[in-house]
C-alpha cells in the first residue's frame, strides 16, 4: 500500500497499544506503529482523521493508492465498506517508543441508552491491542490542522469547549507558561468525566455538568459566561470549540457582547447536534 500524500499530511498506518478509561464516558487509546517516526505536530489543538475498520474486518478497508487522490478512491468504496472516517484531536505525541493518544467520547454505549452509539464509539469501546486503524495526520509540525494561535501579546486566554474539546484545552493549558492567566469552562455530562487538568499558567478551571444530553446551542455556557467577571486585559485571547450551535452561540457573546476583536477569537465546531459527520461532510461544514 502505497501511503504518500502530499505534505504537510499523510497516511499513517498504527494500532492499539493499550486504552485506558477516563471516565463514565471518557476512553483515551494509545496507538504505535513504525510509521509515527514521519508524524510531527508542534500544536495544542492538532486535528487528524480517524479510519476505522466496520465490524468483522480486521483492519479498515481504503484505496491501494493513497495519494492525493485519495478520497475519489475511497469515496467509491460501497458505503458498508470503505473504513469509518471520523475527526479527532491529537491528545499527545510520545517518542521512545512512539505513540499517540487519542481520547473518545462515547455516545450511547450504555445498555439503557435512548440514543445508539455510532460506529467510533462503538470501536473505541471496544478497542483492544493489536487492533488496527489508519490515521491521516500531519507531517509536518506546523500545519493549517493546528487552530490555536495566540497573538504573542496576548495577556489573557479564555477557553470554552464541550467533552470533545476535551483533549485540545487539556493540552493548552499544558503548554501555557508560568504567570499567563486563563479562564477555562468545560462541559461534561457526567460529574465523573471531571478530571484534573495540570498547568503551570494562572489558570481558573470551571466545569459545567449539563442535565440533558443535547441541546442545539448552550444556554448553560451562555449563562456561566454572561455571570463571568473576566479579568481585566488589554489583548485578550479566546478560543471556543465543540458542538457547533453552541460555538456560534459563545462567539456572537465575545464578540457582540464583550467587544472582543473578532480576529481574536478562534472558533471550531467538532459535530452538530443531530448530524452525523457523514451528514456534514455532505453539507460542507
Amino acid at each position: 500500500m502505497s501511503t504518500a500524500v502530499a505534505a504537510p499530511f499523510r497516511f499513517f498506518s498504527l494500532h492499539v497499544v493499550r486504552t485506558e478509561r477516563l471516565g463514565p464516558s471518557l476512553v483515551r487509546v494509545s496507538f504505535a506503529g513504525d510509521d509515527l517516526a514521519g508524524f510531527h505536530s508542534d500544536g495544542c489543538d492538532q486535528s487528524l482523521s480517524l479510519f476505522l475498520p466496520h465490524p468483522g474486518q480486521e483492519a479498515p478497508v481504503v484505496p491501494v493508492e493513497l495519494g492525493e487522490d485519495w478520497w475519489k478512491g475511497w469515496m467509491a468504496l460501497p458505503g458498508d465498506v470503505r473504513a469509518v472516517m471520523r475527526s479527532y484531536t491529537l491528545r499527545s505525541l510520545r517518542r521512545d517508543p512512539d505513540e499517540i493518544d487519542i481520547d473518545f467520547v462515547l455516545h450511547g454505549v450504555e445498555p439503557d441508552s435512548a440514543t445508539p452509539a455510532g460506529p467510533a464509539s462503538r470501536w473505541a469501546a471496544q478497542a483492544s491491542p493489536g487492533d488496527r486503524v489508519l490515521v491521516l495526520g500531519p507531517a509536518v509540525a506546523d500545519n493549517r490542522a493546528i487552530r490555536f494561535r495566540p497573538p504573542e501579546d496576548t495577556d489573557l486566554v479564555v477557553l470554552w469547549g464541550d467533552e470533545t474539546a476535551l483533549p485540545a484545552i487539556a493540552a493548552i493549558l499544558e503548554s501555557l507558561p508560568a504567570g499567563q492567566r486563563a479562564r477555562v469552562w468545560l462541559e461534561a455530562h457526567y460529574p465523573g468525566n471531571v478530571l484534573d487538568l495540570a498547568s503551570e499558567a494562572d489558570a481558573e478551571v470551571t466545569w459545567l455538568i449539563r442535565e440533558h444530553d443535547h441541546a442545539t446551542e448552550s444556554p448553560l455556557a451562555l449563562s456561566a459566561l454572561r455571570d463571568a467577571q473576566l479579568p481585566p486585559a488589554e489583548h485578550p485571547y479566546v478560543w471556543i470549540a465543540g458542538e457547533s450551535g453552541s460555538v456560534k452561540a459563545l462567539r456572537r457573546h465575545f464578540v457582540g457582547e464583550r467587544g472582543i476583536d473578532r480576529r481574536r477569537v478562534t472558533f471550531v465546531g467538532y459535530w452538530r447536534h443531530g448530524l452525523t459527520e457523514e451528514q456534514l461532510r455532505e453539507q460542507g461544514e
